[in-house]
C-alpha cells in the first residue's frame, strides 16, 4: 500500500528494553518519545530496530541502528542527530534513517542512559 505500520525497540546488549507506540499507515512517523533507563557497567552497545508491525505475520524489520559504547565516549555531551538504518537481513535492501537523541548520564557512581526517539524518515 506504499506505507507502514512502523514502532521501535530499543535493546542494550540484545536485550529489548523498550518498545514505541506503532504510528499507523505512514513513511515518515513521529514518536517524539524519551526514557530514561539504567546502564549496567559492561554495556557494549544500544541498537535501536525500526519494525514494521503487521496484524496477520510477524512483524518485519525495516531496519536498525546501534550505538557503541566507544561511539557514545566520543560524544561526553550526547549525540543527536539523523542516522541511517542498516540492513539486519543481508538479502533485504534498506532505506531510511531514525532521528534521535542519546546521552549517557553520570552521577554517584551510577549511569543512566536517555534515550529520546523523535522521527524517522
Amino acid at each position: 500500500t506504499g506505507s507502514s505500520d512502523p514502532y521501535c525497540i530499543v535493546k542494550i546488549d540484545d536485550e529489548a528494553i523498550i518498545r514505541t507506540a506503532t504510528v499507523w499507515k505512514t513513511l515518515s512517523p513521529f514518536w517524539g518519545e524519551e526514557y530514561e533507563l539504567q546502564l549496567q557497567p559492561g554495556f557494549h552497545s544500544i541498537s535501536i530496530y525500526v519494525m514494521d508491525e503487521d496484524a496477520l505475520s510477524r512483524d518485519d524489520i525495516i531496519g536498525k541502528v546501534c550505538i557503541t559504547r566507544d561511539m557514545l565516549a566520543e560524544h561526553p555531551k550526547g549525540y543527536s542527530g539523523w542516522m541511517s538504518l542498516s540492513e539486519v537481513d543481508p538479502d533485504e535492501e534498506v532505506q531510511g534513517e531514525i532521528h534521535l537523541r542519546v546521552q549517557v548520564l553520570s552521577s554517584q557512581g551510577s549511569r543512566r542512559l536517555r534515550c529520546s526517539v523523535l522521527e524517522a524518515r
